[in-house]
């Protein structure tokens, strides 16, 4: 992680561990093409982008970290330190109903939900269907970052990605929102090569 180890210091970290069932894994071999994707929404960057997010702001705007960050209603701090969202209240209810799960982290969107695909199926985000907030719109106008990079590096607002078919997305949207969790159909799955394409620019 760049920028974040410096000479003498040293990183503590700890590890939950956990035990499913086999018969209840989730490895994404129930996904079939005419699945739909179920996006849940993040509360800002959760784990990833630090570097890129820094640079902007700290090297390219020289900002303070209890200075605002214009349209978004946070300081700088405030959207560094966002605690990420735990989804498991929001999905625990419905698991038996899910055919995969993508927790969007480094590699964006089409990083992550390419690696719960069969090897037959092909998953089509759109990105019109939901709203860049305002972080990540003010983040790649400042730091002039493209859109291949920006859903290279970041969230975009999706902490989440649930695959399922079509007559059990109720009952998931129903399961998130009794959490306070938004969630939108952001795309479907095709048959055809293991691939994440997003439909629009």
């Amino acid at each position: 992680m760049p920028g974040l180890y410096q000479p003498g210091t040293f990183d503590l970290a700890g590890t939950i561990v956990g035990v499913v069932e086999e018969s209840r894994a989730i490895h994404g071999a129930a996904i079939r093409p005419g699945d739909l994707l179920l996006g849940y929404a993040s509360n800002g960057l959760h784990t990833n982008g630090y570097t890129l997010a820094r640079r902007v702001l700290f090297d390219r705007l020289k900002l303070g970290l209890d200075q605002p960050l214009e349209g978004t209603g946070q300081t700088v701090a405030g959207a560094l330190l966002a605690v990420h969202r735990s989804y498991y209240r929001s999905v625990a209810p419905v698991l038996d109903l899910v055919h995969g799960l993508a927790h969007i982290t480094g590699g964006g969107i089409a990083g992550n939900l390419v690696r719960i695909l069969p090897e037959d199926c092909s998953a089509t985000v759109d990105p019109t269907s939901w709203e860049l907030p305002p972080l990540f719109r003010y983040l790649q106008q400042a730091g002039q970052i493209s859109t291949q990079e920006m859903r290279e590096v970041f969230n975009l607002g999706v902490g989440l990605v649930a695959v399922l078919s079509p007559d059990t997305v109720a009952a998931a949207q129903a399961a998130a929102a009794s959490e306070g969790v938004t969630t939108w159909l952001m795309g479907e799955i095709q048959r055809g090569k293991r691939a994440v394409r997003f439909a629009r620019p």
